[in-house]
């Protein structure tokens, strides 16, 4: 991201999700305010390019981000079932959750860079979007600022269980920028959870996914955010489990075009680039203290 201007892939997902509302049925993500946060002549724009958004490689990628969203609110509302109260976007561009939030008593916490978050509220002020008494934002810059420091200066209570939502974020950041995250993370008291997607290495794709891996990286880097990270679900593993997380579900197409997209007529189903990771904080991991 180029200093002083927000996420242009932040705006390009948001235009995807909203785009979900109006040319798939049923919507798998259901999502009231996708649409309206972008302005009054959203519907228009996606209705001129809906040819484009039909074709398989649009569609594909648009599969992957509402199959996330849904994955990672599935997975809040099981917390909050539980008990946790504190729900933290990290790198939540134009995310909606705060939005339409249906649960009183969650706290939401949203983390991102400072110009992206600035062009985020003055966007939910245009769209005359009013954020609720219970969204605090966190702006922090994830390579150069500490994720303990910015929560910590939102109010966050690093005493209490949490839940992490991390989408869309970490091909875009050095290996060691991401382990630091999931190490912090680590810290929160048993009964936390993160879910976040990663992509998988190139040399780990089919053909065809290999094409779209290329053509989604080369998009990103021709919009100064280029992908820099990758991992394989073996090692990824290995590395959750030495920072101190229990419990980590890893899910694919295999996974979850059965649980979300069966029996869809419109083709909207899941490729292979990236994958999902459900990971739950046991005993919080001693070495991750004071980062």
């Amino acid at each position: 991201m180029e200093t002083g201007r927000p996420s242009r892939t932040a705006l390009a997902v948001a235009a995807l999700r909203a785009a979900h509302q109006l040319v798939d049925a049923p919507a798998l993500f259901a999502d009231p305010v996708a649409l309206p946060i972008l302005g009054p002549d959203a519907e228009a724009r996606i209705r001129n390019d809906e040819a484009r958004l039909r074709a398989p490689p649009a569609r594909f990628l648009r599969a992957s981000l509402v199959a996330r969203s849904r994955f990672a609110e599935d997975g809040l509302a099981v917390a909050v079932a539980a008990g946790v109260d504190q729900y933290v976007v990290l790198g939540a561009g134009l995310d909606t959750f705060a939005y339409r939030n249906p649960y009183p008593d969650l706290r939401v916490f949203e983390v991102d860079h400072p110009a992206t978050q600035a062009w985020k509220r003055s966007t939910l002020k245009a769209a005359g979007i009013v954020p609720p008494a219970d969204v605090a934002y966190a702006a922090i810059d994830f390579e150069r600022d500490t994720l303990a420091d910015g929560l910590t200066r939102a109010g966050f209570d690093w005493g209490r269980r949490a839940f992490v939502a991390w989408l869309g974020v970490t091909m875009y950041l050095t290996r060691d920028a991401i382990l630091d995250t999931l190490r912090r993370v680590a810290t929160l008291p048993a009964g936390s959870a993160i879910v976040f997607d990663y992509s998988l290495p190139p040399d780990r794709l089919t053909e065809v996914h290999r094409a779209t891996f290329q053509a989604m990286a080369d998009r990103a880097a021709a919009e100064g955010e280029p992908w820099r990270s990758f991992f394989t679900p073996d090692a990824l593993a290995a590395d959750l489990r030495r920072l101190g997380y229990g419990a980590v579900e890893d899910v694919g197409p295999a996974e979850l075009n059965p649980r979300y997209f069966a029996g869809r007529a419109d083709g909207l189903v899941l490729g292979g680039v990236s994958r999902l990771v459900h990971a739950a904080v046991t005993e919080p991991s001693p070495t991750s203290h004071g980062l």
